[in-house]
């Protein structure tokens, strides 16, 4: 699908697609805030990779990554959002500083990049756009209510987003991954410092960072296969608007699901009373 824009390609699920997609022979714009960890794919494939410096919440830094890209491979075709982290610690720990740098990388970052690239789409009648989320829009655990809450934003921006840009040729799609095996739950999280002695149990007892989760472990997904899986999936006809990635996160979804159905059945006649 010509060339594509990834943030993210530090490390991850989005280093993964950009090697993939490089060995495919595609065009990738490769973004980090450091570049510098991007040179040895330009130097394994110098005729298909170009690094940029991009910090998604800066918009000039957003206007130039998208510019100096067109320039390079003449067109965007795919914007890939997956860059992210994750906060940690109870809501009513968090800062209202650490919770507005929480949205502001998850969900105001990627819709300044969509609205950045959608002029050049519209024009072109064609294109993508890939909204890494994550399982925690399904089901979000005690100390990630913000990140859950970031993510959910982004898949429900996603939804309209869909309905509007799909009969002008342009594909949506969401990245619901469930754990891998990458440096996520380290270097991506950011653990909120204030304590709260009740919430020990719960949201405290998930701020830790993990050194190496899940590696050779069942249930913990390999990048590679999740880039094999978004790429075939957005290449495709009619791609589906929510991509599950991972064992884990078809339990989630089915778990879910089932939750929701119960609720229903169990409040039903409640539900009911509000037409009468």
């Amino acid at each position: 699908m010509g060339a594509w824009l990834i943030t993210g390609c530090s490390s991850g699920l989005g280093r993964a697609l950009a090697e993939t997609l490089l060995e495919k022979g595609h065009d990738v714009a490769a973004t980090a805030r450091n570049p510098e960890k991007l040179a040895d794919l330009v130097e394994a494939h110098p005729e298909h990779a170009a690094a940029f410096a991009l910090d998604v919440t800066d918009r000039a830094s957003i206007d130039e990554a998208v510019a100096l890209a067109t320039e390079r491979f003449g067109a965007i075709d795919v914007l890939v959002n997956n860059a992210g982290y994750c906060l940690r610690g109870a809501v009513e720990e968090c800062t209202p500083e650490e919770i507005q740098a929480q949205f502001d990388t998850n969900f105001f970052g990627p819709v300044a990049l969509i609205q950045r690239v959608l002029p050049a789409m519209r024009a072109a009648r064609k294109g993508a756009i890939v909204n890494y989320s994550s399982i925690a829009a399904l089901n979000t655990s005690a100390g990630s209510a913000f990140y859950g809450a970031s993510k959910a934003a982004i898949e429900a921006m996603s939804d309209g987003l869909r309905d509007e840009v799909s009969p002008l040729g342009i594909k949506v799609m969401i990245v619901e991954p469930g754990p891998f095996a990458t440096d996520f739950y380290n270097r991506s999280l950011n653990v909120n410092e204030n304590d709260i002695s009740d919430y020990a149990a719960t949201a405290g007892a998930r701020k830790v960072r993990q050194e190496e989760p899940g590696k050779g472990a069942s249930g913990w997904g390999s990048t590679k296969g999740a880039a094999e899986a978004v790429i075939s999936a957005i290449e495709s006809e009619e791609p589906p608007l929510r991509l599950l990635l991972g064992a884990t996160a078809i339990a989630s979804a089915e778990r879910l699901i089932a939750t929701k159905q119960g609720e229903i059945e169990t409040w039903r006649e409640t539900i009911l009373i509000s037409d009468k």
